[in-house]
């Protein structure tokens, strides 16, 4: 997979549940931190796109839960992107700093809400053109 952005993170104790390990709903605030982080990147901002009436939505979600991160563990989030029709298809992974080990593996599919009907958003089009271009099917 060619991934087109990825972030550092540490897990933080709270995040772990009573077997030590990260909480299984941690791994979806993650990936959308990811996501937000790369949208700033891209010159979007979720909250200024709300205020203009486009809300980009999760569809959908495929989990894979591989290896689980610890307390303290440092892991890489990175993602690929493509389109496919009317979403935009997130692949992200997290991946244990230390040893590179592949921890999780998800797939978010997106879709925008204009004006409160689903649509096409030019704004995003344009934002992810570039990545669009180089990784769709």
């Amino acid at each position: 997979m060619k991934y087109i952005f990825e972030t550092r993170m540490m897990v933080r104790d709270y995040e772990c549940d009573i077997e030590g390990i990260v909480n299984n709903a941690n791994y979806l605030h993650y990936m959308e931190h990811t996501r937000h982080l790369f949208l700033k990147e891209c010159g979007l901002s979720f909250a200024e796109m709300h205020r203009k009436g486009i809300d980009a939505v999760v569809a959908r979600m495929n989990l894979q839960f591989k290896v689980p991160l610890r307390s303290d563990d440092e892991f890489i989030s990175r993602l690929a992107l493509t389109k496919e029709g009317i979403r935009y298809v997130f692949r992200q992974d997290i991946f244990r700093a230390n040893d590179n080990q592949l921890c999780f593996r998800g797939t978010a599919e997106l879709v925008c809400i204009v004006n409160g009907r689903l649509a096409n958003s030019p704004e995003y089009d344009a934002a992810f053109a570039h990545f669009i271009e180089k990784n769709s099917p």
